[in-house]
């Protein structure tokens, strides 16, 4: 497949599980026991994931999360333990496109890999030359390009395909669940944190004033509203 992933955890069996159970499906894995040495391997390797613990020693998997989104938008997954929420939330706020929960069994691994890797690549069908117009942002479909007030933004394709799908139902409340559904995977479902940061990211980049949103509104307790 060609598919290169980096599995970084300080405990080496559950490195070696990970590592075992990908290589047998044709995944070319690297390992490492901290961020320091995370970092060392992405600046040589060509990498299409990342599969992070939070808590390793010399560099936690914050800081080296942190490190790499400044320089790649290459997928990570992070490693938690139960009852981590605050850090999944911290996690998502550097740049951590998912999670699983420690402990964790294959077919749970497998399907975060599958889904994350899917959600790296711009899924959204374009026709040739196809925009979308709302207010004052435009997305050009087929470049993959967003402009806001005319200024090319910096976008990863989970948030893109996040807008996409909201401006094309722009004016209807969209239920939490049918947007995990329709951007993350029909894997989705219940993960309401990860609309809230992914919403939190667009405001920053779409909105004038993000704590005064235009487009991006709040449907409390239902999910989520683009209005142009």
């Amino acid at each position: 497949m060609n598919i290169n992933v980096l599995v970084v955890d300080d405990e080496k069996p559950l490195r070696d599980f990970v590592r075992r159970n990908l290589e047998v499906r044709g995944y070319k894995v690297s390992t490492a026991s901290n961020g320091l040495e995370a970092l060392a391997v992405f600046k040589n390797e060509d990498l299409q994931l990342v599969i992070m613990d939070i808590m390793m020693p010399h560099m936690d998997g914050l800081e080296a999360t942190r490190r790499i989104r400044e320089n790649s938008h290459v997928p990570i997954i992070i490693l938690t333990a139960m009852g981590e929420e605050a850090d999944k939330v911290r996690a998502f706020d550097l740049g951590a496109d998912d999670y699983l929960t420690k402990p964790f069994g294959v077919g749970e691994l497998l399907g975060r890999v599958k889904a994350v890797l899917r959600r790296a690549n711009w899924s959204e069908p374009a026709s040739p030359a196809e925009r979308i117009v709302r207010g004052e942002i435009e997305v050009d479909l087929e470049r993959h390009k967003v402009k806001v007030r005319g200024k090319a933004i910096d976008i990863t394709p989970t948030e893109f395909n996040l807008l996409v799908y909201l401006m094309k139902n722009a004016g209807k409340a969209l239920h939490h669940r049918a947007i995990l559904q329709h951007v993350w995977g029909t894997e989705y479902g219940d993960e309401a944190e990860y609309l809230r940061v992914y919403v939190g990211k667009l405001r920053q980049k779409i909105e004038a004033d993000p704590l005064k949103p235009h487009y991006l509104h709040t449907e409390h307790g239902f999910g989520y509203r683009f209005e142009a």
